[in-house]
C-alpha cells in the first residue's frame, strides 16, 4: 500500500518540497509532501544514516512499486515487453536523491516499462547503503567516495542517470553523463556560478548531437495546470504582459545541520545548503523555480537585474548564505520582474508567481482573471508532476521524440545566480558578465575532475556584504571567514 507522506518543515525544504503557506493554495500544485511513497522507503530515507534499519530485497520487492507487475495484465506484460529496458542510476542519495528515486519508480510503473535501479554513488558512505535499504540494489553497487560516480556510469547497460547532487557537483556530473551517452535527469539548480553554467552550455549542444533526452527537476515545465495556464496566457488572454511577480516566501528559517566531519570540505558538503559554492544560496536552490516559470512565460531570460539582500535569522551560524533577497529583474522587451525570496520565520508566506496583463492577471499555476469576461480556473485530474517529469524522459527514450531541457534550467539558473550577485555586490549585473565572469566559488576539481578531489581544507567565505563581495571585480573581492 502506497500512502501519504506528511514531513515537518524542516524535512519539507530538505526535501525541496514547494509548499503554498498562503491561506488559498493556487490550483493546479501538488506539494511534495503528497507524493505517494512506500512507507519502508520513507523509513530509509527519514533516517539518519547510522540508524537505518536494513530492509531486505525481499521485502522492498514486495512492498515497492514493482509488486505492480503481479496485478498487470498478460498484454501489458507484453507490451513492456517491447519497450526498451531503462537502466537507472542515482548519483546523490539523499533527501532529494531518495525522493527522485522514488518518482522514477512510479514513473516506471505508470509507463509498464521494464526499469530498475541498478546502482547508486554518493561521496559518504552511509548514503550510499540507502540504496540498497529502499532500493534494493546490491551492496557491491552501492558506490562511494568522490568517483562513486564513475563507477556507477560504468556499469555496461546503464541508459538514465538521475543526478541529485548538492548542485555545486552538478555540471561536471552532467558532462560526464553525456560524455558517457547517457539519458539525463538533473536536479535544479544546474549550477553555482558562471563557470558551471558554461560547462552544463556545452554539455548541452554535446547532448544534442547524441540525442541524448534531457529532463530537469523544473517540475512545474511537465505539471498540467501550469501548462494548459500559460498556454492560454501566451494565446492572449490577459493581453500583452505588463509585469511579472515570483516569491519563495518561506514561513521559517531554513535547516542546519551543524559541524559534523574531519576537515573543511567534508563539513561543508555535509551542511552542503550553507555554502555557495554547494548550494548557489537559496534563491539559486528554491528560487530557480518560480523564475523558471517567468522565464517560460516569457520565452527567454533576464538580461539585467538589481537586487538586495540579508542575513538575517541565520545569525552566527555556520556558513554564507543570506536568508532573504529582493530582486528586480529586467527582460529584453523591457518586462520587468520582481522576486522575492527568503527563509525568516514571519505571519505571510508564499511559494506562487502571477503575471500582470492588459487584459488581465494570471496565477501560472492554474488561473485567469480577465478584467471583461469570466474567471477561468484549471479543474483537470492530473498526475505528480515529480511523477510526471519521469514519465515524459521515459516516452521520450522510448519514442525517440524530443526533449532537452538542459538550456531552459541552465538559464533558469543563472538568472537565480545573476540576482544573487547583484545583491551580494549591491550592484546592477548583466547576463553576459555573470555568464562570462571567471570566479569559481568551489575548488578547482569540481569544475574539471571532482572524482580526484580529496577531504581537506577549502576556504570559508565571510557572509556577501554589498560593496565588500564582487566577483565581478579584477581580482574579485571575496573576504575569506
Amino acid at each position: 500500500m502506497l500512502t501519504r507522506l506528511n514531513l515537518t518543515h524542516a524535512k519539507e525544504t530538505e526535501f525541496d518540497i514547494p509548499r503554498h503557506h498562503e491561506t488559498k493554495q493556487p490550483p493546479g500544485l501538488a506539494p511534495r509532501s503528497n507524493i505517494n511513497i512506500d512507507k519502508s522507503m520513507k523509513k530509509a530515507f527519514d533516517n539518519p544514516a547510522p540508524e537505518i534499519q536494513a530492509v531486505s530485497r525481499r521485502q522492498f520487492i514486495k512492498s515497492s512499486s514493482l509488486a505492480a507487475a503481479t496485478a498487470v495484465s498478460f498484454p501489458a506484460i507484453l507490451s513492456a515487453q517491447a519497450k526498451k529496458p531503462i537502466n537507472a542510476v542515482v548519483i546523490g542519495v539523499g533527501g532529494r536523491g531518495g525522493g527522485a528515486g522514488i518518482n522514477f519508480l512510479d514513473a516506471v510503473k505508470e509507463t509498464q516499462v521494464d526499469g530498475r535501479i541498478v546502482a547508486v554513488a554518493d561521496v559518504f558512505p552511509e548514503q550510499a547503503q540507502r540504496g540498497n535499504n529502499a532500493f534494493g540494489v546490491p551492496g557491491e553497487k552501492c558506490f562511494s567516495g568522490f568517483d562513486a560516480y564513475m563507477k556507477a556510469l560504468e556499469i555496461p547497460g546503464v541508459n538514465y542517470v538521475i543526478i541529485a547532487t548538492p548542485p555545486g557537483f552538478r555540471p561536471a556530473f552532467f558532462k560526464a553523463a553525456v560524455d558517457a551517452g547517457k539519458h539525463v535527469f538533473m536536479e535544479k539548480p544546474a549550477a553555482v556560478d558562471g563557470p558551471g553554467c558554461r560547462i552544463n552550455y556545452a554539455a548541452y549542444e554535446e547532448s544534442k548531437k547524441k540525442n541524448l533526452k534531457v529532463a530537469a527537476g523544473t517540475q512545474r515545465r511537465h505539471q498540467a495546470g501550469y501548462i494548459e495556464t500559460i498556454k492560454r496566457i501566451k494565446d492572449g488572454a490577459i493581453g500583452d504582459i505588463s509585469f511579472l511577480r515570483a516569491y519563495w516566501v518561506n514561513g521559517g528559517p531554513i535547516w542546519h545541520r551543524g559541524d559534523r566531519g574531519d576537515s573543511d570540505i567534508e563539513r561543508q558538503i555535509r551542511n552542503w545548503y550553507h555554502y555557495i559554492w554547494l548550494s548557489g544560496d537559496h534563491i539559486c536552490e528554491q528560487h530557480v523555480h518560480n523564475l523558471d516559470v517567468c522565464n517560460w512565460i516569457m520565452e527567454g531570460h533576464p538580461t539585467k537585474c538589481w537586487g538586495m539582500g540579508a542575513r538575517q535569522a541565520l545569525g552566527d551560524k555556520s556558513g554564507e548564505i543570506w536568508d532573504n533577497f529582493g530582486v528586480e529583474f529586467e527582460y529584453a522587451n523591457g518586462v520587468r520582474m520582481y522576486s522575492y525570496c527568503g527563509q525568516i520565520k514571519r505571519a505571510w508566506a508564499s511559494v506562487s508567481e502571477a503575471v500582470h496583463g492588459t487584459k488581465g492577471t494570471s496565477n501560472p499555476g492554474g488561473t485567469i482573471e480577465p478584467k471583461d469576461g469570466q474567471r477561468w480556473r484549471f479543474r483537470e485530474r492530473a498526475t505528480d508532476p515529480y511523477v510526471q517529469e519521469h514519465i515524459d524522459l521515459i516516452n521520450a527514450i522510448q519514442n525517440d521524440t524530443e526533449l532537452n531541457e538542459a538550456k531552459n534550467v541552465t538559464d533558469s539558473t543563472l538568472t537565480a545566480i545573476m540576482g544573487r550577485e547583484a545583491a551580494y555586490s549591491g550592484s546592477g549585473i548583466e547576463w553576459d558578465a555573470i555568464l562570462n565572469s571567471e570566479f569559481k566559488y568551489a575548488p578547482d576539481l569540481v569544475y574539471s575532475d571532482p572524482s580526484k578531489l580529496k577531504w581537506g581544507p577549502f576556504r570559508t567565505l565571510t557572509p556577501p556584504m554589498p560593496s565588500m563581495h564582487d566577483i565581478l571585480k579584477q581580482p574579485p573581492i571575496k573576504p575569506v571567514a
